[in-house]
């Protein structure tokens, strides 16, 4: 069993028990959320229901924590005028675990 899920403009393939990676939510650790926008379901490999635009299903979760990704360098310089710059960014994610998909 599986759905395709529209969280936060992005799309995942999910199954139940899933640990995932989502762009950060400002709900806190421990805490159950739900998202209704569900595009796709299949129950087994061979039969789907695809919603246009979605279907009335719900996707239950529970927020593990919160992360940040690896560091990401961005270096600009300009030859022979003495222009360094150097700066870093690390991507905030927040861990969710699907409970259910109803």
């Amino acid at each position: 069993m599986f759905a395709i899920v529209n969280i936060k403009g992005r799309q995942y393939k999910i199954s139940e028990n899933d640990r995932l990676y989502v762009p950060k939510m400002k709900e806190d650790e421990g805490a159950k959320i739900s998202f209704s926008d569900v595009l796709m379901f299949s129950k087994d490999d061979k039969s789907f229901q695809v919603g246009a635009p979605s279907l009335s299903m719900k996707v239950e979760a529970t927020v593990l924590g919160h992360v940040k990704d690896d560091k990401v360098i961005v270096f600009k310089k300009k030859r022979r005028k003495g222009y360094k710059r150097t700066k870093g960014h690390r991507q905030q994610y927040t861990q969710i675990e699907i409970n259910s998909i109803k």
